[in-house]
């Protein structure tokens, strides 16, 4: 069916191939459902939604969840998991299609899951991929402009994520709840959808909140609970889950126990160790907002900043804005090549340096892998080298749908292991 829409995509106007689009999809939708007998129904569903933190949230649930004692599934950008079985996604999309998310939860249904963490996206829900899921909840982390192009506007782009709460109102499911974020002032539109429990969070829920280097901690009833992540954002991701868990019947005690053992969040503020003293850290922030947050989170400290920006062909509003974010906070700057599709990635550095000022302390470097190999020669001893954008992204995608096979992490790794070998010489000779 998938190659099908390709086909008509080349043969049919752009106008009329988009008004085919949304039928095909809620057909797919509906016929998945069927074919995969209704496993929603089965299993209890969390969905996560928002612009930016729904796979770290997705990442974090899933993991108290599964120490509160549940036989968990979870699906997000980064990976699929099904009871501790992970499988990384490399769809280069949340909520791939072809009937993958029935499939997934019929999977997990018939492998004795009793809860699925699903992230779920404006494109999904503009796709309809959340049809004909029977949700029990959804948690909403927070909602800045992102995908207006595709959307058309950023009230549509809103009005995709609001879908998702419809959904979960009109859920056979009892009880349904909404969590969401009041401290985003579009978290009150997800509590004014008529469901069972409407669970609110914010800062204020916190006695007290700190971020530290390689941590955070929060109080809440006079137990502190520390979390082996970085940055404000992170305070709230977690306060998300801790939200919907404790009503669900966790502990404050259970919980602190469980995140300090929380595994590493895969290309989310991910960090790697240099022998010269500094730390590489690769990121998904990819909206300016994400991306202030993610260099606010490492204040006083020199940073070499790696950057793309959006894939080639969208969202191009935000280029010069990302790159004058980036000369504000960042000492040096290197702009790269990301996921230019059918655009020409020169341009799309350039738009970026736009936002920049003439003395901006920036240098083009086309190669993704020459630019972060620049990035860790140009680090100092204590200071930080922020590579964003692309996160877990499996690919680099380049003109006419061609792709090269790509992970910031593992180049980070190799070119750390270079370094190693070039600064401490007895490294090298110990590995002949």
């Amino acid at each position: 069916m998938q190659y099908g829409l390709t086909i008509l995509k080349k043969i049919l106007p752009k106008r009329l191939y988009r008004f085919l689009q949304p039928p095909y999809h809620y057909c797919l939708s509906l016929i998945g459902s069927v074919i995969y007998r209704q496993p929603s129904k089965h299993i209890t569903v969390i969905a996560i939604t928002g612009t930016k933190g729904k796979s770290s949230t997705t990442e974090i649930l899933t993991h108290l969840l599964r120490s509160h004692g549940k036989k968990v599934a979870s699906l997000s950008t980064i990976q699929f998991s099904i009871d501790g079985k992970k499988e990384r996604n490399l769809f280069k999309m949340t909520m791939p299609g072809r009937f993958f998310v029935q499939k997934f939860l019929r999977q997990a249904v018939d492998a004795g899951c009793s809860h699925a963490v699903i992230e779920m996206t404006s494109e999904g829900a503009k796709q309809f991929r959340h049809r004909f899921i029977e949700m029990n909840a959804l948690v909403f982390t927070n909602l800045t402009p992102e995908h207006i192009e595709s959307h058309g506007s950023f009230e549509n782009y809103k009005n995709a994520k609001l879908r998702l709460a419809e959904a979960v109102t009109n859920s056979k499911k009892r009880p349904r709840y909404i969590v969401s974020n009041i401290d985003d002032e579009h978290g009150q539109d997800f509590l004014d959808f008529e469901v069972d429990k409407k669970l609110p969070y914010s800062l204020k829920d916190l006695t007290l909140h700190s971020l530290q280097k390689d941590s955070i901690s929060m109080v809440i009833d006079d137990i502190t609970i520390r979390v082996p992540l970085i940055g404000l954002f992170n305070v709230y991701n977690v306060l998300a889950c801790i939200t919907l868990v404790r009503e669900l019947g966790m502990s404050v005690e259970a919980i602190s126990e469980s995140l300090r053992d929380l595994p590493t969040l895969k290309g989310r503020v991910e960090t790697f160790e240099a022998s010269t003293g500094v730390t590489a850290v690769v990121d998904y922030a990819h909206t300016p907002d994400s991306l202030t947050k993610l260099y606010e989170a490492f204040p006083n400290k020199h940073k070499v900043c790696v950057l793309g920006n959006t894939g080639g062909g969208r969202d191009t509003w935000k280029r010069p804005e990302m790159g004058a974010i980036a000369e504000k906070y960042c000492d040096e700057i290197i702009l790269t090549n990301e996921d230019p599709y059918d655009e020409n990635p020169r341009k799309i550095v350039e738009d970026m340096q736009k936002g920049m000022s003439q003395n901006a302390p920036v240098e083009i470097i086309m190669d993704r892998r020459e630019a972060i190999k620049a990035a860790l020669n140009k680090g100092e001893r204590d200071g930080f080298i922020l590579i964003s954008g692309k996160g877990t992204d499996p690919y680099i995608m380049g003109p006419n749908g061609t792709k090269q096979e790509w992970s910031d992490a593992e180049v980070v790794k190799e070119l750390i292991d270079e370094l190693a070998k070039t600064t401490h010489p007895e490294i090298a000779a110990d590995s002949m």
